[in-house]
């Protein structure tokens, strides 16, 4: 028997991959588009205190929505959490990605990818505590600045914009790390000794050969950081106080406490809408991006 027809024979049929892949598909249509649904369906509704939502197929949600400044304000401060948050992401977790990937011991990098994932072991608002504790008016850092004397008052770090970012971007790191570390770990360390050898400085052998052949990690990095960042909650909720508004918190209050389901179905149609739009388009950029500098180094 050749290998072919072994192949061929161990391949599973058409009917057998229909029935195995059944199961998850419908899980994932139950569980995924099914709500997705619902929650356009519950967004065309009208709202009424009375009797919370009546039927209808009206826009005046979303009409609502982009008509009022406050609203627009709250999209617009998510969209620059989740941009600002993902760059600094990229820039801090690519060297650390890159110096895992080329540990040689396996019991040390085992250890730097335990370190770095031993964060996400713990809950977000574990996480998000502990800022908290060190960002506060009395917390570890001003308590530290006022003891060596740089300041008589306690600096503003916790409910600002900074806070929020640093609660996101610890959030998200790991996930940038680990997923560059992966990527780059596949790519030939020989490539990099070649570009060397031939006279290349460390700048142009990472933008001519490991930048581009490591753009798959960093499109993916770049994507699951700003889907997180564009739908963080606990964060701008604890760290960024009462005047901090982004699009998830706002959801939530919108459905539980001012119990309006069709404008709260909105403002998260509006939100998904707005983090796959993005999404693809710098999914986009970075393919474009990435393709250039490929064929720059080919030349």
């Amino acid at each position: 028997m050749t290998e072919a027809v072994h192949n061929n024979l161990l391949r599973p049929r058409g009917g057998v991959t229909g029935a195995l892949l059944a199961p998850s598909t419908i899980a994932a249509l139950i569980l995924v588009v099914a709500p997705l649904l619902l929650l356009l369906r519950y967004s065309l509704n009208r709202f009424d205190p009375s009797s919370l939502m009546i039927e209808a197929f009206t826009l005046e949600n979303y009409s609502k929505f982009v008509n009022d400044s406050f609203y627009r304000d709250v999209l617009g401060r998510t969209i620059y959490v989740g941009v600002v948050s993902t760059i600094i992401c990229l820039a801090l977790g690519f060297l650390p990605a890159y110096f895992i990937a080329r540990t040689q011991s396996a019991r040390m990098k085992s250890f730097l990818i335990i370190a770095v994932i031993l964060p996400l072991l713990m809950g977000n608002a574990v996480r998000v505590a502990g800022w908290m504790v060190l960002l506060g008016d009395r917390g570890v850092i001003n308590a530290a600045v006022m003891w060596s004397g740089l300041s008589a008052q306690p600096y503003r770090l916790l409910y600002t914009d900074l806070a929020v970012l640093i609660g996101t971007i610890s959030v998200q790191l790991p996930f940038m790390i680990i997923t560059l570390q992966s990527v780059i770990e596949s790519i030939n360390p020989s490539l990099e000794e070649a570009a060397k050898g031939m006279g290349a400085s460390h700048l142009k052998v990472f933008s001519r050969v490991l930048l581009p052949l490591a753009m798959p990690g960093v499109i993916v990095g770049t994507v699951l950081c700003f889907i997180m960042g564009m739908n963080a909650y606990a964060t701008p909720v604890l760290i960024g106080g009462p005047t901090f508004h982004m699009m998830a918190p706002k959801v939530y209050e919108q459905i539980t406490k001012a119990n309006n389901w069709p404008f709260g179905a909105a403002m998260a149609i509006v939100l998904m809408l707005t983090t796959l739009l993005l999404t693809l388009l710098c999914s986009w950029f970075m393919n474009r991006t990435s393709t250039s500098a490929a064929e720059m180094s080919r030349t």
